[in-house]
């Protein structure tokens, strides 16, 4: 695994205020008709953590990232996000606040550029309208410029000069995984949600990926929720873990107690074998 790089200047030379993401979930409760998703579940989330959920294939957890971010509306709880009540917020005002996210599977745009797909993610701090632009005012030059530094500033980060022009959908699935990283931070995102961000990817893409991850959160102080699977990769990177299991957190604590106990053993493996 290579080695971490210097600090990008743009990310790092944000204001605490910038970076604050304290996310407080209570009593969420989701039902789809008589099947029950997540059943009063608490998470909370303190600036600059890492947080890992993880729990066996139907546990909730999917479900519970698309309440934080709108895609879903839950019956019954709360939900504050820097202490703004966000429970009834559409997924645009929370994009807006701060909130960006990847997918489980993945929602790019195959028959454009890296490039392109990026800058798409710019939308949410484009302040000029279509007077402005269709002149090209010496603000909206100003715009312009600071959304090309942010994008490249990414690409460099995430290793993709070699890929920048190039189709999204001639990619490989490795690669779409990291363009799709870098369109969720173009949005600078003071809390940014992953699901599932190694997913189909081989152990070179994985090493990188973690290496992006790592450096995000202890270099730049990027709040991160990671949804995933691997457990090789949520012991080694997350602060704490949570896990859910039918719709119910079960636990949740630093990786080494969790790992380590006996609802988590039997959840996923059942009560003979360990993680």
């Amino acid at each position: 695994m290579k080695a971490f790089r210097g600090q990008p200047s743009i990310f790092t030379s944000r204001s605490a205020e910038e970076n604050r993401a304290e996310l407080e979930v209570k009593n969420l409760s989701l039902n789809f008709g008589g099947v029950v998703a997540l059943d009063n579940v608490d998470v909370s989330v303190r600036t600059g953590e890492l947080l890992a959920i993880i729990g066996p294939n139907g546990a909730g957890k999917t479900s519970l990232l698309n309440c934080i971010t709108g895609y879903y509306r839950a019956q019954k709880g709360t939900m504050a996000f820097n202490g703004q009540d966000i429970f009834h917020l559409s997924t645009h005002h929370l994009t807006g606040l701060g909130i960006g996210r990847t997918f489980q599977n993945i929602e790019l745009f195959p028959g454009i550029s890296v490039l392109s797909n990026m800058l798409l993610a710019r939308h949410v701090h484009t302040k000029y309208g279509v007077a402005s632009a269709s002149v090209f005012s010496r603000s909206v030059k100003r715009e312009e410029v600071r959304h090309r530094e942010v994008l490249e500033e990414l690409i460099d980060f995430l290793e993709m000069q070699a890929i920048r022009k190039q189709l999204v959908g001639s990619l490989p699935y490795g690669l779409r995984k990291r363009v799709e990283l870098g369109r969720a931070l173009a949005l600078e995102p003071k809390l940014l949600i992953l699901d599932e961000p190694f997913a189909g990817m081989t152990l070179e893409e994985k090493e990188d990926m973690v290496r992006f991850l790592m450096e995000l959160n202890q270099a730049w102080g990027q709040t991160m929720i990671l949804v995933e699977h691997d457990m090789s990769v949520v012991m080694s990177i997350s602060e704490r873990v949570m896990v859910l299991d039918f719709g119910k957190k079960i636990t949740e604590g630093p990786p080494e107690t969790v790992q380590n106990h006996p609802q988590v053993i039997k959840a996923y493996l059942g009560d003979a074998v360990k993680i």
